[in-house]
């Protein structure tokens, strides 16, 4: 069976056509993988929950009878001790959970560091 002589040519730039469109869509348009997709919504719907709940937590924060706590938490410098901090006095623990959200935890201590002073 013969092939036109144009054939070949055309097969291997529909092919180089197709690697390229990929790759620059990959890397540059923003395609991403149906894997990449959900993680990024579950990722972003982690954060909206987060931000949610930090109007609560700092709620809790400020109506703690134990107001040392509070100020301790407002005078750290480390993020990381203000957020154990918020974790220890069960502001970021939700409902009946017995453990704290260390997402929550991190996200109230940050909002009650930048609080201004009483």
């Amino acid at each position: 069976m013969q092939f036109p002589v144009w054939l070949k040519p055309t097969l291997w730039g529909a092919v180089a056509g197709a690697i390229v469109i990929s790759i620059i869509g990959f890397s540059q348009l923003g395609w991403s993988t149906k894997k990449a997709a959900d993680q990024m919504a579950q990722d972003r719907a982690e954060t909206a929950v987060v931000d949610a709940l930090v109007p609560f937590c700092v709620a809790k924060a400020q109506m703690d009878p134990d107001k040392a706590n509070f100020q301790k938490v407002k005078a750290e410098d480390s993020a990381y001790t203000r957020s154990e901090m918020v974790s220890k006095a069960g502001w970021a623990t939700l409902g009946a959970a017995t453990a704290p959200e260390y997402a929550l935890a991190r996200a109230c201590s940050e909002k009650l560091h930048a609080l201004p002073a009483i």
